[in-house]
């Protein structure tokens, strides 16, 4: 992207400033119909100019004329977007013109929604970027789809990145939470085994937590999570009528790097939390009259 600025001192410099500019211009849009015909030539195949920077009137109208769809004022992330869906590359100049610079898209075609117009470019070959287009009749219903769509990627990615996962409805607390009382507790003395089994009880947030948002009665529901697991079986909470279930039969899991995440920073934060509440009151007491 280059700046340049000019100066002329009469009209006549000024004419012939504007007459090479719009001979430049033509002979742009001359390369461009030519690949167009070259490409397009015996099939029926169409051909699509898209555009970050504007296009004159003049030049939308040859372009038009030769068959061609031309789009202006396309968005830098945009157009970082169509190259990644339809293939070719962005260019900067047409002197390097050619048929492996293009991408290809099965339909292309503008939509009104609403009041805003927009340009769909669907049916593309091998795409590695897309647009999920959220609807809704208000903006606080689109700002919670879209945040709902966006954790559910975020957590198809984790998965992906993490190879593996955890089990959900609160059966890995629960599992974890056994595990740390009547295991991890033998193996440690003195004061030590309160700290273990007040971790143990803080995993237990989780189910509880979604038994209160399910209106369940929360000690109910982790005493028979808890005597589930001590006979061996690895169980959720069903949200829906409060009963144990099998996470893995019903397809309930949570993603290993989150689980490993909070396990990791809930001791930090909470030590960092004590140390804080100890400044303030050392701040307290310095501030009292001697």
């Amino acid at each position: 992207e280059v700046n340049a600025g000019f100066f002329y001192s009469n009209a006549e410099q000024r004419e012939a400033m504007v007459a090479a500019e719009r001979r430049q211009v033509d002979e742009k849009v001359r390369r461009i119909i030519e690949l167009k015909n070259k490409v397009c030539s015996g099939n029926d195949n169409n051909f699509v100019v898209i555009n970050q920077k504007g296009i004159d009137p003049l030049s939308l109208d040859l372009l038009a004329r030769a068959g061609i769809i031309a789009l202006r004022r396309a968005k830098r992330r945009n157009m970082e977007r169509l190259v990644l869906a339809c293939g070719g590359e962005a260019v900067n100049s047409v002197d390097d013109l050619t048929p492996g610079c293009l991408g290809w898209a099965g339909l292309v075609y503008e939509h009104v929604l609403g009041e805003e117009k927009y340009t769909f470019v669907e049916n593309v070959k091998n795409p590695h970027s897309c647009t999920i287009l959220i609807k809704g009749p208000n903006d606080h219903t689109i700002a919670q789809i879209k945040d709902a769509v966006r954790d559910g990627l975020r957590a198809v990615k984790n998965t992906i990145e993490d190879e593996a996962v955890v089990l959900g409805a609160g059966a890995f607390e629960v599992a974890a939470r056994q595990y740390l009382v009547n295991e991890v507790k033998k193996t440690v003395e003195g004061r030590a085994q309160l700290g273990v089994e007040a971790f143990a009880d803080a995993l237990l947030v989780v189910p509880k937590t979604l038994a209160e948002n399910a209106g369940l009665d929360t000690q109910d529901v982790i005493i028979a999570l808890k005597g589930e697991h001590d006979r061996g079986n690895i169980v959720g909470l069903n949200q829906h009528s409060g009963d144990p279930i099998d996470p893995q039969m019903e397809g309930i899991f949570d993603n290993y790097s989150v689980k490993r995440q909070i396990i990791n920073s809930g001791p930090v934060i909470a030590s960092q939390l004590l140390l804080v509440d100890e400044v303030i009151r050392a701040g307290r007491n310095m501030r009292k009259p001697t």
